[in-house]
């Protein structure tokens, strides 16, 4: 048997965010706490959303103070605001930062505690404060995923909690958010969500509703992703990304993801380096491993990146597969080395990093359990 988690309403395309207003009223509640971050306030994204809510007649308070690995400090900054103004309910604007602040804010807001306590799989016992969550970038699918991402600053660790009363109630996927990001930020959450589409694909965990929506993300980014870094206004690429970020979020939110997520993650924490930057260098070093130990799941990878698999050897199709991954990242300007982001191998901990992914929630969704040498040995191949 499988559990397939999705919110229960999803508006999806261009210019739905206009609809936003009704659905919120229909809700029923009093006032939000909308959060979001710096960028988006001062940018033309937040009046888009801000107009329909207030023709609505939604009440709503900002909190733009979010980092972007979001922290501890932010979660607990947002949940005093949203105490302090009574909101009964959320509003997540923004890309996999705002929405996993606002995951964490909600899960808090009825649970109590700290984020640390929640580290991990479904550790609240009550549904989170009802999430309206909009979406301004093609990458995370954090808006529709039980998944959510926390930085503890002390340690340095970025916590996964993976928790099916984080849900959000709705979710928005409009394309016009996404036009004026910049290439370099569309290229890295493309990545990302093919990170997603893949690993959720080779996962142990997947089966055939998952495997399918997988090999559809991983088309439409291979299509529309280049088109999207090239040109940020065309809307048929953003609509494109749009589609694969929906299909690859319900993949990995119901199959799993793997050490590449486990890895990339400490890096996050550490270095505050952006995610899918760190998912692209990784990705083809860890699926070249997985693909000795799981060659057959790599068939799927290659159609979907448009091979004819008959009459290939499971290990031709493995190495096609990422030989097109490392294609993609290099077509969208990703780069190959950490020193090209100004790590210096000598300042490098690999030990503590590499002890932090072994234990990462993302971790078990691997074909194979990496040992400690072996994850020093990946990370040392990004130098």
């Amino acid at each position: 048997m499988a559990t397939f988690y999705v919110p229960s309403t999803n508006l999806i395309g261009a210019g739905c965010v206009n609809e936003i207003g009704g659905y919120v009223k229909d809700l029923g509640y009093n006032k939000a706490l909308l959060v979001t971050d710096k960028f988006i306030e001062s940018s033309d994204i937040l009046p888009k959303v801000v107009a329909p809510l207030k023709e609505a007649g939604v009440e709503f308070v900002i909190f733009s103070d979010v980092d972007a690995n979001p922290t501890c400090k932010n979660v607990m900054d947002g949940l005093a605001v949203l105490k302090d103004n009574d909101c009964d309910f959320i509003i997540s604007l923004g890309g996999g930062s705002p929405q996993d602040c606002a995951s964490c804010i909600s899960v808090l807001a009825t649970n109590g505690g700290k984020p640390q306590d929640y580290e991990g799989l479904h550790k609240s016992s009550e549904k989170g404060l009802p999430v309206v969550a909009i979406n301004t970038t093609a990458g995370t699918s954090a808006e529709l995923t039980i998944n959510y991402v926390i930085t503890d600053e002390e340690r340095k660790v970025k916590m996964v909690m993976v928790d099916k009363n984080s849900l959000a109630l709705i979710s928005v996927n409009d394309p016009e958010l996404m036009v004026s990001k910049p290439a370099a930020l569309t290229a890295a959450t493309g990545m990302d969500a093919m990170t997603h589409a893949v690993e959720a694909l080779v996962t142990p965990g997947a089966y055939g509703v998952t495997k399918k929506l997988s090999m559809g993300a991983i088309e439409l980014i291979k299509e529309f992703l280049p088109r999207a870094v090239k040109d940020g206004f065309d809307i048929e690429a953003r609509t494109g990304m749009v589609d694969a970020i929906f299909l690859g979020g319900m993949a990995f939110n119901n199959a799993g993801l793997g050490y590449v997520h486990s890895m990339a993650h400490q890096l996050g924490a550490v270095y505050n380096l952006p995610h899918g930057v760190c998912c692209a260098m990784l990705l083809p070093i860890i699926e070249r491993e997985n693909a000795k130990r799981v060659p057959a799941a790599f068939r799927d990878v290659a159609k979907a990146l448009g091979l004819n698999p008959e009459g290939k050897t499971d290990e031709e199709c493995a190495a096609y597969a990422i030989a097109e991954i490392e294609k993609l990242s290099e077509t969208v300007g990703i780069p190959k080395k950490l020193t090209e982001l100004n790590i210096k191998e000598e300042d490098f901990d690999f030990e503590y990093l590499s002890k932090n992914a072994m234990i990462d929630a993302c971790a078990p969704g691997n074909p194979f359990t990496p040992t400690l040498e072996e994850t020093i040995a990946f990370y040392k191949e990004l130098f």
